[in-house]
């Protein structure tokens, strides 16, 4: 804490930090302002009822940055943008020109976003239509003619990308990622509002469970922090080469494997995969038929989100996720080649397959630690729920991981910035 306080301060001294910063805080009450500003024709009541009983909704509404739960202008928010570059994350892998064009440097990635972008406004405009459907299967909406849909989809097809231009221009002109700290700005600001509704309704027998409630969140936060930051470094020596009249090498590095190499992105998957079973269950007990009705309420049963089966699946699920992710973004073979390529080794290992498959063991090993970590996570809800009794102020554990990642890579970017410019000072004198 004291660390974040001084890089604020020292930034604030500097005025070209403190126009960034005075930059990304009128980016966050524009943001802020056009998410209360609500498309008309909305039961407010009933979609907060809604999203309080639907995890799965609850999490689009943490990636939106708060705006989903409102149903703004930028009620998708940045769902279809972060969907879009996980779907070309995953496709960098499977197609050799993409893994090509992200090696490229600034102008491969600037072409990577730029298909991002592409890809957001069809799956923003698909995402639009699928949440007036799932609204009006609610009675939340009424029926709408063709002509007021589309320019609701339009709408929030246009909030959508105009979110994603907020979050690049905190990128080229604020501080930190434009993307991830609106997200942070969507779940801090739904806090208030929270701390306002436990208020109401504390009573003071409940004083003991509001305290569990703090040292359980308490561990939480230092888990996330210390997770987030743990890696497991991998000494690398490298050979002493002679060119000409110079000795090259000779010096030795670390190779970090993060622990969590995989993220939120696990915990993603794995709730749309696992809360399937229940909205197809209240889908199906719309329908006039028995048996298609028996089989939705059956389903809604089993993958009742507070059930005990529930909460073991999507720890599985969790689990297995964050071994799927992680296979597919860390390649042992690749980096055993690319330490080979410049003369290094791992002591006590031979280059080549066997570093490959050093590297694989070590990482199997951790990403256990780490997998473990986002399952506990995941079902945190749950778990607080029944130790505290406290639902009010549950945020989800996923809010909490994004929360501290964002304030730690947004204060690691300060002070990147902060040495930079004692640097050039220092050069200048």
């Amino acid at each position: 804490m004291n660390s974040i306080l001084t890089a604020l301060v020292n930034s604030w001294k500097s005025p070209e930090l403190r126009r960034k910063l005075l930059i990304t805080i009128f980016i966050f009450i524009v943001f802020r302002i056009f998410a209360h500003t609500p498309i008309p024709g909305i039961d407010r009541e009933k979609l907060a009822l809604l999203f309080s009983q639907n995890q799965f909704l609850g999490l689009l509404d943490i990636f939106s940055g708060g705006t989903l739960v409102n149903f703004s202008v930028l009620a998708l928010g940045l769902n279809p943008y972060i969907n879009a570059s996980i779907i070309l994350q995953l496709l960098t892998i499977v197609f050799p020109k993409l893994e090509e064009l992200s090696k490229e440097g600034e102008f491969g990635r600037e072409k990577i976003n730029q298909y991002t972008r592409f890809l957001t406004v069809p799956l923003a405009a698909m995402q639009s239509i699928g949440m007036y459907m799932l609204l009006r299967n609610q009675g939340i909406v009424g029926v709408m003619d063709p002509m007021t849909l589309i320019s609701v989809v339009l709408t929030m097809t246009a909030g959508t990308l105009f979110v994603m231009w907020l979050g690049e221009l905190i990128t080229e002109f604020g501080v930190g990622n434009g993307i991830s700290l609106l997200i942070f700005a969507g779940i801090v600001g739904r806090l208030p509002v929270v701390l306002f509704q436990t208020a109401s309704v504390f009573q003071p027998e409940q004083l003991m469970s509001m305290l569990i409630f703090a040292v359980v969140a308490l561990v939480v936060v230092a888990g996330a922090v210390f997770m987030n930051e743990a890696v497991r470094r991998i000494p690398v020596h490298y050979a002493r080469r002679i060119r000409g009249n110079k000795m090259y090498g000779g010096n030795t590095s670390y190779l970090p494997l993060r622990v969590n190499q995989a993220g939120v992105i696990p915990i993603i998957f794995a709730v749309s995969l696992v809360l399937l079973p229940s909205l197809l269950g209240g889908f199906l007990q719309q329908l006039p038929n028995p048996v298609f009705s028996g089989l939705g309420r059956f389903l809604t049963s089993a993958f009742n989100p507070d059930g005990l089966s529930y909460n073991i699946i999507y720890f599985v699920l969790v689990i297995g996720f964050t071994y799927f992710y992680t296979a597919i973004t860390f390649n042992p073979t690749k980096i055993a080649g690319e330490i080979q390529k410049y003369g290094g080794f791992i002591p006590g290992i031979r280059p080549g397959t066997p570093t490959a498959n050093y590297l694989n063991y070590i990482l199997t090993r951790i990403t256990l630690a780490g997998a473990m970590f986002l399952g506990v996570l995941a079902i945190f809800p749950s778990l607080a729920r029944g130790v505290s009794g406290v639902s009010t102020l549950l945020v989800g554990g996923t809010g909490v991981l994004i929360v501290v990642s964002v304030v730690l890579e947004t204060v690691k970017a300060l002070e990147a910035q902060l040495v930079m410019r004692n640097y050039e000072g220092f050069m200048e004198k």
